[in-house]
This record gives structure tokens, C-alpha cells and sequence, in this order.
């Protein structure tokens, strides 16, 4: 458990460096906003959140269930989930837009370069 991050992960430094190429400009962990988002685009108004399937609960493939210790698991996603849910709601009460890019999306080269181009079009909505 030590070993897992919970900032620089390789999926949102895929992100971030596609954003960067993109053109855009953003801030990271934006401490003063709830949730404290992966990236934060201010001129846009937008804010996005790198999530991992096994620990946001996403639904595909990469959120397993572990085998043991059932209950402790159970009550640990469900808590992520709403806390989630509560920071998306408190950002979009303040104005902000909020987006989510899963890790699945991004595993492969074509699945990366589809969700990036999804995101950028998002974010010039």
C-alpha cells in the first residue's frame, strides 16, 4: 500500500503532457479547491480529475474486487465514491466544470490518443 501514489501517476503525467503539447496551460493540486483537483485549467474554468478504476470504483475490468477482507474494501470504495461525488458537487457550485479521465481510457496508444482528443474537445466546449 506504501508504494501506491497518489500524485505523478503515470496516468496523469499522460495527460498532463498531452494537455501541455495541446497548447494548454494549467495548475496542479490546486489546494484551495475541494478535492484538491489532479489539474486545474483556470482560463477554461475547468478541472480535471485522473481517476484509477480499481479505487473510484469505474466498473470496467481494472476494478476488481479484492478477495479478502470484503467488508473493510466495501466500506473504503464507498467512501471514495462519495467523496467524489461531494467535491464534484462543491466545484460545480463554484463554477468550475468538472472533468474525469479513467485509467482504462488511457492504457493503450489509441485509447490514450481517442480520450485525450475527447478531453480537449471538453475543454474548448
Amino acid at each position: 500500500m506504501a508504494r501506491i501514489r497518489g500524485k505523478d501517476t503515470k496516468p496523469e503525467v499522460a495527460v498532463r503532457s498531452a494537455l501541455h503539447r495541446a497548447g494548454f496551460r494549467f495548475r496542479l493540486y490546486a489546494r484551495g479547491l475541494p478535492g484538491r483537483p489532479d489539474i486545474v485549467l483556470p482560463r477554461h474554468g475547468v478541472v480535471i480529475f485522473v481517476h484509477g478504476c480499481f479505487w473510484h470504483r469505474h466498473g470496467c475490468s481494472l476494478s476488481s474486487e479484492p478477495a479478502t477482507r470484503r467488508r473493510f474494501w466495501q466500506a473504503k470504495f464507498d467512501a471514495n465514491v462519495a467523496r467524489d461525488r461531494r467535491n464534484a458537487r462543491a466545484l460545480r457550485a463554484l463554477g468550475w466544470r468538472v472533468l474525469t479521465v479513467w485509467e482504462c481510457a488511457l492504457r493503450t496508444n489509441a485509447g490514450r490518443e481517442r480520450a485525450i482528443a475527447a478531453l480537449v474537445r471538453r475543454i474548448e466546449r
